[in-house]
């Protein structure tokens, strides 16, 4: 009886020591290092492709170095770098029925190689519909595999000019998508309402293999080392947009640098508390904004049947929909990870709960996708008000309007209600996969 009580006590001991160090391990100043140097004015926003971006990474290896986490198995540095194909355009003539195009009308989606040159004997021609929304008819053009010259009403000017400058931007595609003399190109064309006789269509585009770069890291496991669980957010953000009241900086502070703290601060508690039976890997993704490359790449490099759980972090920076100490799960019926973590904090003032948003399809819209999509319990954990968040995209998302003590909280409620499932204890059922 006296040797269960001493063991009870020393249990009790040990949990109240954990308690503690988390406060001394993942502090305000710590949290406020990490944000206030991510989301900073030197980083111009973290967006792909930019020299921004590069500090970004090179901050978070730094952290990872101090930190003592090791590169992933196979990997020389924390980086895990990979190539995509960046298309920009040069020049485009549209000419229907023997009249040119102002440029100021035009949209072009779909680009994938150096040249392309459209008439109606490879290009089909698409009217959209004035009276339903823009948005949805142009994602649905987009989808299709072929060609097409797409006439759009004067009625939608206004929805055709917000999107324009958006995609003038250089395409990012897979090396397999760039394909050399074959094109799924969309030409949206603002205010002509027919195509009487015929139309010739020529761009001329520019390809550049430019690196992108996941930063990586982990804490190896002991005895169940062999099964992975993954914290992850993604560190890119929009870079340089607009001039909005003379800023021109999304900062991405809530979007994500938020997350991306939480990810290194959770490294640095894993680490002290030398606790943790399965290995960890913490990663910032790449490239999340323009089609979760980085992720993807990432997804790809794993044996997805040895990931027992991931932990996304998108966007703490602010109280949620339930009020302070609660945050939300993506896809929270897909398996039992979020129950799991309530279960690990009973009895304390955080709660988590099921996302509140589903018409917004979050769970299948950061980079948790790919591995949920394979059948792994990924899901993303967030406080976003995301339906009425007036900073989100904008250059406005700075550290000045963050709840740094939510953050501080959030990350607090990840590292306790994980702990079962980083020492092995406790394994999240698997999500049905999505047909290929």
């Amino acid at each position: 009886m006296k040797k269960i009580f001493l063991f009870t006590l020393v249990g009790l001991a040990s949990f109240q020591l954990r308690a503690q160090n988390i406060d001394k391990i993942i502090t305000r100043d710590y949290a406020d290092h990490l944000i206030k140097t991510l989301s900073s004015d030197e980083m111009q926003g973290r967006g792909t492709f930019t020299p921004g971006i590069d500090k970004a990474a090179t901050f978070i290896e730094s952290e990872f170095k101090k930190i003592g986490l090791q590169p992933l198995t196979g990997e020389k540095s924390f980086r895990q770098t990979f190539y995509k194909y960046q298309i920009s355009n040069l020049s485009k003539t549209v000419k229907i029925d023997g009249k040119d195009i102002a440029q100021e009308n035009l949209l072009i989606t779909g680009l994938s190689a150096e040249s392309v040159s459209l008439t109606k004997a490879n290009t089909a021609v698409v009217k959209l519909d004035a009276s339903k929304p823009f948005m949805g008819q142009l994602r649905a053009m987009m989808k299709v595999k072929k060609n097409q010259l797409i006439l759009v009403d004067a009625k939608l000017a206004d929805n055709f000019k917000q999107y324009q400058s958006y995609f003038s931007k250089p395409t990012t595609v897979d090396e397999k998508d760039y394909k050399v003399g074959e094109s799924n190109v969309q030409v949206f064309v603002l205010g002509t309402d027919t195509v009487a006789n015929d139309f010739k269509i020529e761009l001329k585009n520019k390809v550049d293999k430019m690196p992108l770069f996941n930063v990586a890291g982990m804490i190896p496991g002991k005895s169940k080392a062999k099964e992975l669980v993954v914290f992850s957010g993604h560190y890119d953000h929009l870079g340089i947009t607009k001039t909005v009241n003379g800023d021109s900086i999304a900062n991405g502070a809530d979007d994500d640098a938020s997350g991306t703290t939480a990810m290194i601060a959770l490294a640095k508690y894993y680490k002290a508390l030398k606790n943790n039976e399965r290995t960890l890997i913490f990663v910032a993704f790449t490239a999340e904004e323009i089609g979760g490359f980085g992720a993807k790449y990432f997804s790809a490099k794993l044996n997805p049947d040895e990931v027992v759980a991931m932990f996304n972090i998108e966007m703490i920076g602010k109280d949620s929909k339930f009020g302070k100490n609660t945050a939300f799960i993506t896809g929270f019926d897909k398996s039992d990870f979020g129950k799991i973590l309530q279960k690990n904090l009973a009895g304390t003032e955080f709660t988590f709960h099921p996302d509140p948003y589903p018409d917004q399809n979050l769970f299948y819209r950061s980079d948790n996708a790919t591995l949920a999509a394979l059948g792994v319990p990924a899901h993303t954990i967030s406080t976003d008000k995301i339906d009425v968040d007036e900073f989100y995209h904008t250059v406005k998302d700075e550290y000045g309007t963050l709840d740094v003590e939510n953050i501080l909280s959030t990350i607090k409620a990840i590292a306790k209600s994980a702990i079962t499932i980083v020492n092995g204890t406790d394994t999240p059922t698997r999500i049905p996969k999505l047909k290929q």
